[in-house]
């Protein structure tokens, strides 16, 4: 806190409080004491009645000592230049005004005037106090908008930095209309301040180091000084971080040199074509720089501080950015619209300004993002230019700071305690105990039997001489609602089956109804990835691929090089009015107007945690059907976006409409009856479009909804009491199924359901968990080794945190409350990394020998399937037992005696032994020799 404090102590003896402490020692009997707020920035003000004014302020920065020289001017003099860089302190030339030295409501003056003559100490205090008190939250929002990009990049030397002023246009407004309506009344009280000096108030300049001089400026003109700031903080802006900066004037159409920076080459030259020689488009190839690969990278004991590793690569992406910026006017920072894009221009930006003369003060650092990769969504980026948002680059730090410290917190136990077992993290662990525990219930699920009875019956229709044959299916016995388990053995069917026989029966029943069914949302991205894996049977990694390459650009032959879809991660439904209105038009045109939906249809998003940043999926000209691309696009290309095309054509489309007929027939009692039903296609409506093989060049039955229409004729000729007899009776034996095992899509979903990952992780979680052998796939469905299942028995055991789904959904959450402002990103952390160190001390007590007993009483099932605990005694010596252990020195895992290494029996090995064998046995067929052709010179095969 930073507080005033008068002592009647005249003494000129250097007084420190704390460890953050400046002293400053006047020649004259007052005397300051001063801290600069480093991390808190918290100001308060106290106050005495006699002679001097101390202020004091805690502080987490180091400590240097001043000594000010009472005079008609306050000077601070530094004594160790060198090792001190506030940015706002003043220096003995009095270049740069120190922020906490400003006018504040009551008192146009700076806090140095608290520095008067002993007969004018008692007097100013009380004013001192006040603009003490009016200073804590301009001197708090100063603090934090520098503490993430001082307190993360450790690596990043200290810099000079201009000082601005921290009030709001409104908070100023306010402050000129009070001096104005109290000029006169104190008039008098600001003649001895007059002669002191004063900041002067200019216009800010879009300079990175200004310096200000400090200029007197009289009582009398004190009104119109704040009238004048007032009316010039009106023309600046606020960013994320609370700081005060110009808004940046549009960068279209050009009027100076450019530099765009994207992500990608392929990138850079569909922009470039579009942009023109003012503008030259660079490749950042991604990241320029990441966290460096090795412990201690992120430091919880030193705030959080971050060692950030710049590849050999990037330093050449840089140079040739550098090289590019001599004689440009504007650095624009084009990268992805989302959390990692923001993170990459805010490292390009943190790296260009480590090398002097880069972004001087002639460059402008500007930030656009667009959803498109199209010439007109180009330039409307360039129109509305933005600076880094530090919320989004504060959420990536969060969570690349936890996913590091999780997975070097969590890793090297792994090596010990489990050989072989590569390493854990905190979405990879979630989406791995979701395929371990859909293991678990299969292995203990117990099948149930059950039969169905089918029964055909002839009816005679009252208005038809033929008699109609149709199949129905008991759904009530003695007045009782069967569900699927109620006829549970072959006694019981073959009890029904001749009561059936038995009995005579009519229709007692005839409904009907018409069924609508909504057309699909439109594409995001899990659910792209989820249709590409069950009707393309694509991975997702080779989804994002395909969609990446759609999204980048593809080199049309009617036209320049253009983007085909929309941006590819996002988990927003909404389409914009313009691109809704669009495919409305192109329904009217292909299908007619019944087709179209009266309003545009608006989709609300069901995902748990969902930013919504972006519009869904879609191409980026509705009019740019796939039949079209034949012959442009490769295979793989062509049918993922005609999946996008149709899909984004039907979510603004009419409902289909069925027409369905239910049909029950029973015996005179009523105690039996069967149901039979039926459906008809009414109104193809959003349904239309997947049969349009002339837009698309293919057909498609859109999610299995083909009405069945084979009964349906049958049903509807039916009457009331029209006689019904049996003419077959079928009895079907069944078991009840385990639940199925996850396939990417299915695992995709269920994530999604839960929260857990982003759009942009789901592809990388499934590689990480094949590459580290945790899973495997076999026709295209998720299985897991036994390794991935000790790893999961592992964490769940000595990890329940990490390991249980909430947690990583709630951080999520919690990383999206830091995106939006509300949650510091720094506490999140420290709350968390308190916790988890706990779990990471607990785990490195237990030694190898405890985590063998806990996971053979874990899998105890698989690893003695066929013996018990008597049984287990070893073969070999006939005195010790037969354990689950692991290999010391490899990444093996065995049954063997527990009297190792003096009985070195081996019952047999847990790995992947199996598997080799199969794949060695098939392989020579593979590579049988075959005909591929002749040598045409010699006819030799």
């Amino acid at each position: 806190m930073c507080g005033v404090a008068v002592r009647n102590s005249s003494t000129r003896k250097m007084s420190l409080r704390n460890s953050s402490q400046l002293a400053l020692q006047l020649r004259s009997s007052a005397f300051f004491t001063t801290g600069l707020s480093g991390y808190h920035s918290s100001v308060s003000s106290r106050a005495a009645a006699v002679r001097g004014v101390a202020l004091k302020a805690t502080s987490s920065v180091n400590s240097r000592l001043f000594s000010t020289a009472y005079g008609k001017n306050l000077r601070l003099l530094i004594r160790n230049k060198s090792s001190f860089s506030h940015p706002n302190i003043n220096r003995e030339d009095g270049s740069a005004a120190h922020s906490y030295f400003h006018r504040s409501e009551r008192r146009k003056s700076t806090l140095a005037a608290c520095s008067t003559i002993a007969d004018e100490a008692s007097t100013s205090t009380s004013k001192c106090s006040e603009s003490g008190t009016d200073t804590k939250k301009d001197i708090a929002k100063k603090k934090n908008s520098r503490g993430s990009k001082k307190e993360v990049s450790a690596d990043v030397k200290e810099k000079k930095v201009s000082t601005k002023k921290k009030s709001t246009s409104a908070k100023t407004s306010k402050t000129a209309a009070k001096t104005t309506e109290k000029a006169s009344a104190k008039q008098e009280e600001k003649k001895v301040d007059a002669s002191k000096p004063k900041k002067g108030v200019g216009s800010s300049k879009e300079k990175k180091t200004v310096t200000r001089s400090k200029k007197p400026v009289k009582a009398k003109e004190s009104a119109a000084i704040a009238a004048a700031e007032a009316k010039n903080c009106m023309k600046t802006t606020v960013d994320s971080s609370g700081s005060e900066r110009r808004p940046l004037v549009p960068l279209y159409p050009p009027v100076a040199k450019s530099v765009v920076v994207v992500e990608s080459a392929t990138k850079a030259k569909v922009i470039q074509k579009y942009l023109g020689d003012m503008y030259e488009v660079l490749p950042s190839y991604g990241h320029v720089r990441d966290l460096a690969g090795r412990s201690k990278s992120v430091r919880p004991d030193d705030d959080f501080s971050m060692v950030w590793e710049v590849p050999t690569a990037a330093w050449t992406h840089l140079k040739s950015i550098k090289v590019a910026l001599k004689g440009a006017e504007n650095l624009i920072l084009a990268s992805d619209p989302d959390r990692e894009g923001e993170a990459i221009a805010w490292h390009i930006k943190e790296m260009l300004e480590q090398q002097q003369d880069v972004l001087g003060s002639h460059v402008t650092v500007a930030r656009v993002v667009f959803h498109e990769i199209t010439e007109d969504a180009i330039k409307n980026a360039l129109m509305s230019p933005r600076y880094i948002d530090m919320d989004l680059v504060n959420a990536y730090l969060a969570r690349r700071s936890l996913d590091y410290l999780i997975g070097f917190g969590i890793s090297p136990l792994l090596w010990r305690k489990l050989p072989g077992c590569q390493s854990a993290g905190r979405v990879q662990s979630a989406a791995l105990a979701l395929v371990c525990d859909r293991e678990t219930e299969i292995e203990r699920f117990s099948p149930q039997e059950y039969w169905t009875v089918d029964t055909e019956f002839k009816t005679q229709c009252s208005d038809s001489s033929k008699g109609l044959c149709l199949t129905s299916r008991i759904k009530l016995l003695n007045s009782k609602k069967l569900d699927q388990l109620s006829i549970s053995s072959q006694e019981e069917a073959r009890a029904i089956e001749k009561r059936i026989y038995s009995c005579q029966f009519e229709v007692r029943g005839v409904k009907r109804s018409k069924i609508c069914k909504n057309p699909p949302m439109p594409y995001i991205t899990s659910s792209l990835q989820q249709d590409a894996a069950n009707k393309l049977h694509f991975g997702a990694g080779r989804t994002m691929k395909v969609a990446q390459k759609l999204y980048e650009g593809i080199s049309l032959s009617s036209e320049q090089t253009t983007g085909l879809i929309t941006y590819l991660r996002t988990d927003g439904f909404h389409i914009s009015d313009g691109a809704a209105e669009d495919i409305r038009s192109l329904v009217k045109e292909r299908y007619g107007k019944q087709y179209a939906p009266e309003d545009i249809r608006k989709y609300l998003n069901k995902v748990k945690n969902a930013q919504e940043a972006h519009e869904a999926i879609r191409p980026t000209s509705i009019r740019r059907l796939p039949s079209s691309l034949i012959g442009i696009l490769d295979e793989d290309s062509l049918k993922l976006y005609t999946l996008i095309w149709r899909r984004t054509m039907a979510c603004q489309m009419e409902a289909s409409r069925t027409e369905l007929i239910q049909v029950d027939i029973s015996n005179p009692e009523g105690d039996m009856i069967f149901h039979s039903s039926a459906s008809r296609l009414d109104f193809k409506g959003y349904q239309a479009v997947y049969e349009d093989t002339e837009a698309s060049g293919s057909s498609e039955s859109p999610e299995g909804e083909a009405a069945h229409q084979d009964n349906f004729e049958a049903l509807s000729k039916l009457k009331m009491k029209d006689l019904a007899s049996p003419v077959n009776v079928n009895l079907g034996q069944h078991f009840t199924k385990p639940p199925s095992r996850y396939s990417e899509g299915a695992l995709i979903k269920k994530m999604e359901e839960l929260g857990i990952g982003r759009p942009s992780t789901y592809a990388s979680i499934m590689r990480v968990l094949q590459d580290r052998k945790y899973v495997t796939i076999k026709s295209r469905v998720l299985h897991p080794e036994f390794r991935g299942r000790m790893v999961s028995a592992f964490l769940s055991h000595l990890f329940s945190e990490i390991a249980d789904y909430s947690f990583t959904a709630n951080m999520e959450t919690e990383l999206d409350n830091v995106s939006a402002g509300s949650t510091e990103w720094k506490g999140l952390l420290t709350d968390y990394w308190e916790r988890f160190s706990k779990y990471c001390t607990d785990a490195s007590q237990w030694d190898v020998r405890k985590v063998e007993r806990m996971l053979e009483e874990k899998f105890l099932p698989i690893l003695f399937p066929d013996l018990d605990t008597d049984s287990r005694v070893c073969p070999s010596c006939s005195e010790g037992t037969l354990r689950f252990k692991v290999s010391r020195y490899g990444e093996g895992y065995f049954i063997g005696c527990d009297r190792h290494p003096k009985c070195k029996y081996i019952a047999r090995t847990l790995s992947d032994e199996d598997d080799e064998n199969e794949t060695s046995e098939e392989t020579p067929k593979s590579f049988e020799p075959r005909l591929l052709g002749v040598k045409p010179d010699t006819n030799e095969k």
